[in-house]
């Protein structure tokens, strides 16, 4: 009984030493959110009142824990606190479990938000979270990105806004076990946006999910891409994305919603692509140092794809040093809206399963509601993904 009793006495102590580990920290000036960050332990929250602040947030060897991560964050998700201009607008470096969430960033000329390995290629920070931030108007052209990551490992990027920026959004370089959901792209005039979310430089097990691309690049989701050798993460690694998921995603318009560029093995399914502006895919290699695979292993499966023979004049955009009849095709739904008896496409493997010409009777595109009305259509694109598919 007395053991019991100490038992209880010992495990409520650290139940309350948990809960009292987590410290609220409310600041509503840069001075104080600065020092609030450099005082940061395990388990505090610092909440940021709406309001107007420096860009240049430089962040450096942050670390929570698993169990008591540090959180920054807007005290107010609908009135989330303003980062504009500068260079950068937060720079989190050598980091981990490491939250930021609720805030807006906007009008930076180099990146968004910039988070790295400190330049320490083989100790990867790992268990950050990007979370409702609404990045805008980055660049606006040329290699400047939304969001970008160098050396992240078991990240997430959940439920942002990212629109208009010049480069990537964001850039993966040398990342791995990272997801990113539930985020919407969106285009803006004025702006290059090469691509939306780009995994490269040896990156790995990234899968990309339930996300919206509204006429948002020239490649919606790039899987692969072109990076330096002396960046890649791991060292010597021979591809430049390997074991890459995208599924239950809506791409409308993109030059090419897709791109593999020099992957080893990735997966495209549930996916809804209405009208691209060019190509459905392309399959290309940019990277070709002695021993790098070609860009093989792809699989393309129980997508929707609603498109017009006017705007796209090859289904695949194939390069040189690829191995595309190592790609797999299986059923997706293809439909040619301006000619329905056209809509089976060229592929450079044959698909098994394929449904092509009938008609899948979009509920409302002009509202961006792609949700089919044929029964059948009903099983392919983005509102037929579940979790296990």
């Amino acid at each position: 009984m007395q053991h019991a009793c100490l038992t209880s006495i010992v495990m409520l102590s650290l139940a309350t030493a948990a809960v009292s580990a987590e410290r609220i920290v409310k600041v509503t000036t840069d001075d104080a959110l600065q020092a609030a960050v450099r005082a940061a332990q395990p388990g505090d929250r610092i909440q940021v009142a709406a309001g107007h602040y420096r860009p240049g947030m430089y962040v450096a060897r942050l670390a929570g824990t698993a169990a008591a991560p540090i959180v920054i964050e807007g005290a107010d998700e609908n009135s989330p606190p303003l980062f504009e201009g500068g260079a950068q607008a937060w720079h989190l470096s050598a980091c981990q479990y490491v939250t930021l969430r609720n805030i807006a960033v906007r009008g930076q000329s180099s990146n968004g938000i910039n988070a790295d390995d400190g330049g320490v290629l083989d100790r990867p920070v790992h268990h950050l979270v990007f979370e409702k931030i609404r990045v805008t108007d980055v660049g606006p052209k040329g290699n400047h990105d939304a969001i970008k990551l160098s050396g992240v490992t078991d990240f997430v990027v959940r439920d942002c806004h990212l629109e208009g920026w010049g480069g990537q959004a964001p850039d993966m370089v040398g990342c791995h076990r990272g997801l990113i959901e539930n985020c919407r792209f969106v285009g803006k005039a004025g702006y290059s946006m090469n691509t939306g979310p780009q995994c490269k430089g040896g990156s790995s097990q990234i899968t990309i999910r339930r996300c919206t691309f509204l006429n948002a690049a020239d490649r919606g989701v790039q899987i692969g891409g072109s990076t330096g050798l002396a960046f890649f993460r791991p060292k010597g690694a021979l591809y430049e994305a390997k074991d890459i998921t995208v599924e239950g995603c809506t791409f409308v318009g993109c030059q090419a919603p897709v791109a593999f560029v020099g992957v080893d093995g990735a997966v495209v399914r549930y996916n809804t692509f209405y009208r691209p502006a060019k190509w459905v895919m392309r399959i290309l290699q940019e990277t070709t140092a002695p021993g790098f695979v070609p860009c093989r292993n792809g699989r393309y499966e129980h997508n929707l794809i609603v498109f017009r023979r006017a705007d796209v004049a090859a289904f695949v955009n194939i390069g040189p040093n690829t191995k595309p009849e190592s790609f797999t095709f299986a059923d997706n739904w293809w439909y040619c809206e301006d000619r329905p008896a056209a809509s089976k496409p060229q592929l450079p493997a044959a698909e098994t399963g394929g449904v092509y010409g009938i008609d899948p009777r979009l509920t409302d595109p002009q509202k961006n509601d792609f949700r089919p009305r044929t029964q059948k259509a009903a099983a392919y694109g983005a509102g037929a993904w579940k979790a296990g598919s």
